[in-house]
């Protein structure tokens, strides 16, 4: 049964005490059965690297396997850390689940590489120049989605006229007057950074140009809850 506010899952994909890498992606893809049959949203997975506890440095080749063991949800990104990949890989690699899995793939994006910056360095070397360049990474990724007139020489196959759903991810102010200005969701990090959610969110709001993509400000806020059958439970 759907909620009233639609509510969504993002996964880390943790590896817990005694517990097996192979196992973690498995439990991954049993959290997203589970909140697809309660009627969630989305079910996102992130991209962190050299993380000994995470192994969600893959994070299309999981999102492909969650989309390929759910029904109906959307899956997607949460996110991609734009930083570390050329924009037409990504647009390659999303257009071809999308073709795969029409509908259902959602692209949250994030300036951040998601990791420390020896590690971010080896992943793109190019003296991090896409953290500088995120608003025009994310312009071609919206050129390569959309229809084969506004294509240039290089596009991405399979990818064209897909149209895939772009989120801004961010923690800060910065990320809500791109969001506003590219006229794009905008997905708070609240779990992480709450002491500058009014304010991003309110800016977001304030600053907000009406696109091709959207009409009005979406928000979504991340929060850690902590669910139980009981307050009991819960607290514990």
């Amino acid at each position: 049964m759907k909620s009233k506010f639609p509510v969504s899952a993002l996964n880390l994909v943790p590896l817990r005490k005694g517990e097996t890498e192979q196992e973690a992606i498995k439990n991954m893809v049993t959290l997203a059965q589970n909140v697809e049959k309660l009627g969630y949203e989305r079910y996102w997975i992130a991209e962190h690297h050299n993380a000994p506890n995470l192994i969600s440095s893959a994070t299309a080749l999981l999102i492909q396997h969650t989309l390929e063991h759910t029904e109906s949800i959307q899956v997607g990104s949460g996110g991609i850390m734009l930083p570390n990949h050329a924009p037409l890989v990504v647009a390659e690699q999303f257009g071809t689940m999308a073709t795969m899995f029409p509908n259902r793939l959602n692209l949250g994006l994030g300036r951040a590489p998601g990791t420390d910056m020896m590690t971010a360095s080896a992943l793109r070397r190019d003296s991090h120049k896409g953290v500088y360049t995120f608003g025009d990474d994310i312009n071609q990724l919206l050129k390569y989605f959309g229809p084969e007139e506004n294509q240039s020489y290089v596009r991405a196959y399979p990818g064209v006229d897909t149209n895939i759903p772009i989120y801004v991810l961010g923690s800060s102010t910065d990320s809500a007057h791109l969001a506003a200005r590219l006229g794009l969701p905008y997905v708070f990090a609240a779990h992480f950074a709450p002491e500058q959610m009014s304010q991003a969110i309110e800016i977001y709001r304030d600053l907000f140009e009406p696109s091709e993509y959207l009409d009005e400000p979406y928000v979504t806020i991340c929060l850690n809850v902590i669910v139980g059958e009981t307050d009991e439970e819960a607290t514990f």
